[in-house]
């Protein structure tokens, strides 16, 4: 961590406050009702029954008052909307791309493209793929590989780009495969790893293998912008870089991308996806024709475009960059601070509790991340989410194989809270600290055949 990312000791918050909305409150005896309600998943509790709510932070932005404004000016022609030309310039603009298709979201964006491309006997390698991204993988019968560098892999370990790809692997997975490889990826940020950045340097030594191999080279960069203002605070050869640069340097690498623009472009919802080559373009239309809607609003409302086209802008921000990376820097040192560990060095868009580290005499076939979820929505109404062996377990047989981590994931949403309430946060997970030995792990008694973590139920062991 050097002095850019230290220099800011008190988080001011880089905006005003024009509209506010009430926190729900209920007491812990009622939470434990609705817990217990809900099958102890927190995706299936009423937001209303949530205090601080860090599921996710993924369209759960403030919108800004120039976002607002532009949602004022949306043309909503059903085809070729004036709305869509602005978003497709912004793209452009920031990427270098000369295909921009909208979608409703970043899954969506996932589906096309992955119906498309990827066979029964396909491989998609990646630093990590996501929940999404392997679901929709397997659901296209592909084979979604996992090549993180062996740093990404311990919470404990500190590495400036524990997001990195193993180069040496990816070298060898695509001499070995490259048949079977209809094209490479990577996560910008990396979630599954505790939202850890990768270097430019990383990136660049990637698309260099895939292009070796005429593999084509996709990122799934829904975090972009903090991987850029990572970069330009962690990687020397980029300090006097922008961001906005920085971003651009990124995306020159590889050959198109896959966006949640309910993540970096700070809106609640839409994705798209970006192409450098027309190859695969017309059967992507065709296939979002049949599903989404037209090419020039994919599922979304134009006012949605107007909003994304400026939080494209207003990402790139150094402001709110530094902003955003302190405060999650702020509450991973609250918790360490109180015993609990987390994913070092903290990431960009959340903070990673080490729950196998903090409930080890929880097994992983019991679930500590989730009993620690649960625990954090009884103490203090915290909606959270678990990214352990709920979300990438996988059960063989009789045999179970648990997740290399098991992590809690507090997602921030951007521009929402406010320093006292992750002062008021705090105050409270200390009472989790003094009961942890007490905590019990939990059994799946219900779960779905893909994405069981949104819908699956539980009850305590």
């Amino acid at each position: 961590m050097n002095d850019l990312e230290k220099k800011q000791r008190t988080i001011i918050e880089p905006f005003k406050i024009k509209m506010i909305e009430p926190l729900p409150f209920t007491s812990k005896e009622e939470r434990k009702q609705i817990l217990e309600n809900a099958g102890f998943n927190l995706f299936l509790i009423p937001a209303n029954k949530v205090t601080f709510d860090f599921l996710t932070d993924s369209g759960t932005t403030a919108m800004s008052a120039s976002q607002w404004g532009a949602m004022l000016t949306a043309d909503e022609s059903y085809a070729g909307s004036t709305s869509f030309y602005k978003f497709e310039k912004k793209v452009k603009e920031l990427t270098g791309y000369s295909y921009v298709i909208p979608t409703h979201q970043g899954r969506a964006a996932e589906r096309l493209l992955f119906s498309i491309l990827v066979k029964s006997d396909s491989k998609i390698p990646s630093n990590n793929h996501f929940d999404t991204t392997r679901a929709n993988i397997e659901h296209a019968s592909g084979e979604a590989i996992d090549l993180v560098i062996a740093e990404g892999k311990n919470p404990s370990v500190f590495h400036p780009f524990k997001g990195n790809i193993d180069l040496e692997k990816l070298e060898n997975f695509c001499k070995e495969n490259h048949q079977f490889i209809p094209f490479g990826m990577l996560t910008i940020t990396n979630n599954t790893g505790g939202g850890q950045p990768v270097a430019l340097e990383n990136i660049r030594g990637a698309s260099k293998i895939f292009k070796r191999y005429d593999v084509p080279f996709i990122l799934d960069a829904c975090r972009f912008a903090e991987n850029s203002y990572f970069i330009k605070l962690r990687e020397k050869a980029y300090e006097n870089y922008s961001a906005r640069d920085i971003a651009k340097e990124i995306f020159s690498c590889a050959d198109g991308c896959l966006v949640s623009a309910k993540k970096d472009a700070l809106g609640n919802i839409g994705g798209f996806i970006a192409l450098r080559d027309g190859k695969w373009v017309d059967q992507i239309r065709n296939l979002l024709i049949l599903t989404e809607g037209f090419p020039t609003y994919g599922g979304l409302a134009a006012r949605d475009l107007e909003a994304l086209t400026v939080g494209l802008d207003e990402v790139l921000d150094e402001n709110y960059l530094s902003y955003r990376l302190a405060v999650c820097r702020y509450m991973a040192e609250g918790l360490n601070k109180l015993g609990i560990p987390t994913v070092q060095p903290p990431g960009g868009h959340a903070v990673y509790i080490d729950a196998k580290s903090f409930l080890s005499h929880i097994p992983p076939e019991n679930f500590p991340g989730q009993a620690l979820v649960c625990e954090l929505y009884i103490e203090e109404g915290i909606r959270c989410c678990e990214i352990g062996s709920v979300m990438f377990g996988k059960q063989s047989g009789a045999k179970f194989h648990p997740s290399a981590m098991e992590l809690v994931r507090l997602a921030i949403p951007r521009r929402v809270y406010t320093q006292s309430h992750f002062d008021y946060i705090l105050e409270g997970i200390s009472n989790i600290v003094a009961r942890k030995n007490k905590i019990r792990g939990l059994k799946i008694i219900y779960e779905p055949p893909y994405l069981k973590h949104f819908t699956a139920k539980f009850s305590v062991v």
